[in-house]
């Protein structure tokens, strides 16, 4: 998807385009979860897509091809797909990490490149992928991608919930898509699974109400520029200011990719944050250091140099679990972090 854009272009970061799972949450979204799902009822079937298109199917769909967040979310509510493709390694991608993918078929993992005559071999029944708005476009379907793979969609209809204002609300719409494919949404696994998320929600919200003050940024370092998030286009971002965190709200994103604006390296603390949420698909713990001795401007950033930088799970999330992850990870970070670095 476009919103991977500025990740795509940094060869020389050798950009993981993920975050960090866990294996706990694989535990629910894999193995655990698969006795979540009943058999499919007979249809007919229909789903509401991201677009606001109604899609109808005399049967309901059990050949299921999904890009990668979205399989892991369909698989947590027990819901395996035939095929898979992702926009990076499956070894590496977040959603997908420690989920059992054993009779899966693999059918790209790279950015817009599938494998159209493997994926025709499945005999897929539906496609499942995030809808998203300002591209027009679905998951790896997006402007840019291999002509060929375009063809994806002329094997089965396509379906996703879009990407919006909440994770939360992304996870939920997921849920609707797998209990109309027969999953028991209900079940005990998936109850712990949803319990773990609040409490982490309610952990989180006590850390940020402890510090009325603290800001963040969620920003991205790159040979060229710092990009600084735009929150209006990161649903995560999104969720972390109603639930109470000063997230920057950028001055001048772009006008053609508004989910960054983009920061010369001399205006690279044009702001001054208490923390830094850098781009977990990219993020690892050397990176503030690494990016310090590379471009001297990032220490002007005062979070920066006081090592106030924490993974943000940039457009990646999908699953209850995976949030709950990221959340106890914020959580840390937050009660660590020094409400004045900023002034």
């Amino acid at each position: 998807m476009r919103a991977w854009r500025p990740v795509l272009a940094f060869a020389a970061l050798s950009v993981v385009l993920a975050g960090c799972g866990s294996a706990d949450t694989a535990g629910t979204t894999g193995t655990a979860a698969s006795a979540a799902a009943s058999a499919a009822p007979a249809g007919p079937w229909s789903f509401t897509s991201g677009n606001g298109e109604v899609v109808k199917a005399d049967k309901t769909p059990t050949r299921i091809i999904a890009h990668a967040g979205e399989a892991a979310a369909l698989m947590s509510f027990g819901i395996k797909p035939v095929g898979i493709y992702a926009d990076e390694s499956v070894k590496t991608d977040a959603n997908l990490k420690d989920l059992d993918l054993t009779g899966i078929e693999i059918l790209g993992q790279e950015w817009g490149k599938i494998d159209v005559e493997k994926a025709a071999a499945l005999r897929p029944d539906l496609i499942v992928g995030d809808w998203w708005p300002v591209e027009k476009a679905y998951s790896g379907l997006e402007e840019g991608v291999d002509e060929k793979s375009k063809k994806l969609t002329e094997l089965a209809p396509i379906v996703g919930v879009a990407q919006g204002k909440s994770i939360v609300d992304l996870a939920k719409g997921y849920e609707d898509l797998a209990k109309s494919l027969g999953a028991d949404v209900d079940a005990p696994e998936i109850a712990a699974h949803k319990k773990r998320f609040d409490e982490a929600l309610a952990a989180f919200k006590e850390a940020v109400a402890a510090k009325p003050g603290l800001t963040a940024a969620a920003m991205l370092a790159a040979d060229d520029k710092v990009y600084v998030a735009n929150p209006a286009y990161a649903p995560e971002l999104l969720d972390f200011q109603s639930w109470g965190l000063k997230v920057v709200n950028p001055d001048s994103p772009d006008p053609g990719f508004p989910y960054w604006e983009n920061l010369s390296w001399e205006n690279a603390d044009k702001y001054q944050p208490d923390l830094i949420l850098y781009d977990g698909r990219s993020y690892k713990p050397t990176s503030n250091a690494e990016w310090g001795k590379k471009q001297p401007t990032w220490f002007k950033i005062k979070a920066a140099k006081a090592g106030a930088v924490v993974a943000w799970p940039a457009y990646w999330l999908h699953t209850y679990g995976d949030f709950a992850d990221e959340l106890d990870n914020l959580t840390t970070a937050i009660k660590a972090a020094d409400p004045n670095i900023g002034d």
